[in-house]
C-alpha cells in the first residue's frame, strides 16, 4: 500500500510539474532528447550496452541450460522447451525486437 500511495504521489507531482512548464517546455524538452539519441557518441554506448547485454544473456543461457540439463535430463516441460527454441530462433535472424543490429 506503501508503494502504491508512492507511486500516486509522484504521478500527481509529475502532473503539476508538467501543466506549469507547458507544453513550450516539452516541446523544448523532446527536442533535445531527439538530439541526443541521434549523437554518434550516444549511439554507440547504447550498442554497446545491448551487446553486452546479449553476450550476458547468452552465458546466462548456456550456464542454465547445463544445470536444468544436469538435473532434468530430457525430462524439461514441452512448454519451456518450446519457449527456449522461440527465443533462440528469434535471437538469430540479426535483428533484436527494437529493430537493431546485433553487431
Amino acid at each position: 500500500m506503501r508503494y502504491r500511495l508512492t507511486f500516486i504521489a509522484g504521478l500527481a507531482f509529475g502532473y503539476v510539474l508538467g501543466t506549469r512548464a507547458g507544453r513550450e517546455r516539452y516541446e523544448k524538452l523532446k527536442k533535445s532528447a531527439q538530439q541526443m539519441s541521434q549523437n554518434p557518441a550516444v549511439r554507440n554506448a547504447a550498442e554497446s550496452a545491448a551487446q553486452t547485454g546479449r553476450e550476458f544473456a547468452e552465458k546466462a543461457y548456456h550456464s542454465v541450460s547445463v544445470k536444468v540439463g544436469e538435473r532434468y535430463g530430457d525430462k524439461v516441460p514441452a512448454s519451456v522447451a518450446e519457449r527456449m527454441r522461440s527465443v533462440r530462433e528469434r535471437g538469430q535472424n540479426g535483428q533484436d525486437d527494437w529493430g537493431s543490429s546485433n553487431t
